[in-house]
């Protein structure tokens, strides 16, 4: 290596015969010799609709691939336009459609502080742009209904408050075990449950075995060893998170839940006694929070299905 001028030459050894060399010159970028594409020939980002509205999904992505038979888009760099994709403006709700795509989990909908009519068009346009599943969480009856009408296919879950269309969920990969202390814990269990099957991995699923009867979660052993992840969902003390967490070579994500008298405090109690916890392996989402429990629980297990 040789300074030169206000630059740095950076002499290739194994060109050196041919007495090539690279300059690196402050504020530039060096040359690449490899081939490539031209970024600055070959733009990556395609204009926009001039519709304030986004323009049709189909038409983008049948624009862009266009631009990737005639070679003026690389497939790579089109894959990486495709993650980018704007939102379905539907005025009331601007709906993530390619959140599966960047994120290998599909979108979900909250159902709660909704009309009914509007949980139904944010499901209709997710499916319309080739979401593998649509989970509607916290839909009571009539946002069930509402689901159903658009997708007759629809399957729901009245005690978790779910409704779900399942119409490209991955192949399995990877095992989730999820416990709940007891059986009023049962509407966030299934919300996780249900989640995490949509993402595509096993689930095995052991109700009411909490602390107060400690024996019964003896048949839950061999399901806890099986496990790429195991979730637990418990309210009153929480008491069943650190137990698991102990006991289970996996790691365990503590579901507190808003069930409880008095002191439970709608879950503050569970919540600040997982959070507590001396099981190491333990990791805590929010009171109730079964969908993102499911999330998280399903990444992980199919991360260690793939042996990474």
């Amino acid at each position: 290596m040789a300074r030169v001028g206000d630059g740095i030459e950076i002499v290739d050894e194994a060109a050196s015969t041919a007495k090539e060399s690279l300059i690196l010159q402050a504020g530039h970028r060096p040359t690449d010799p490899r081939p490539r594409f031209d970024r600055d020939t070959h733009p990556v980002l395609l204009p926009r609709s001039d519709n304030p509205c986004m323009s049709d999904l189909r038409s983008d992505l049948t624009e862009l691939l266009e631009e990737v038979r005639r070679g003026h888009v690389a497939p790579d760099q089109a894959l990486e336009r495709f993650a980018e994709l704007p939102f379905r403006d539907l005025g009331f709700a601007r709906v993530d459609s390619h959140r599966e795509l960047r994120q290998g989990a599909p979108e979900a909908v909250l159902a709660e502080g909704k009309t009914p009519e509007q949980v139904a068009e944010i499901a209709a346009a997710l499916l319309e742009a080739g979401a593998g599943s649509v989970l509607v969480t916290r839909a009571d009856e009539a946002a069930r209904a509402a689901v159903r009408s658009v997708a007759p296919d629809a399957e729901e879950h009245a005690r978790a408050r779910a409704v779900w269309v399942a119409r490209g969920v991955p192949a399995v990969r990877g095992c989730v075990t999820l416990v709940s202390a007891g059986t009023s814990d049962g509407p966030v269990l299934h919300e996780a449950r249900i989640r995490a099957e949509l993402i595509g991995t096993e689930t095995l699923v052991h109700e009411d075995v909490g602390v107060a009867g400690i024996h019964r979660l003896a048949d839950a052993l061999p399901s806890l060893v099986r496990a790429d992840c195991v979730v637990v969902v418990a309210g009153m003390d929480g008491a069943l998170a650190s137990v698991v967490g102990g006991l289970a070579a996996a790691p365990v994500i503590g579901v507190p839940t808003s069930v409880g008298y008095g002191a439970a405090e709608g879950g503050r109690t569970a919540l600040n006694a997982m959070l507590c916890s001396c099981a190491a392996g333990l990791a805590v989402v929010g009171i109730d929070d079964g969908f993102g429990a499911g999330t998280i629980a399903a990444r992980i297990a199919r991360a260690a299905g793939t042996g990474a």
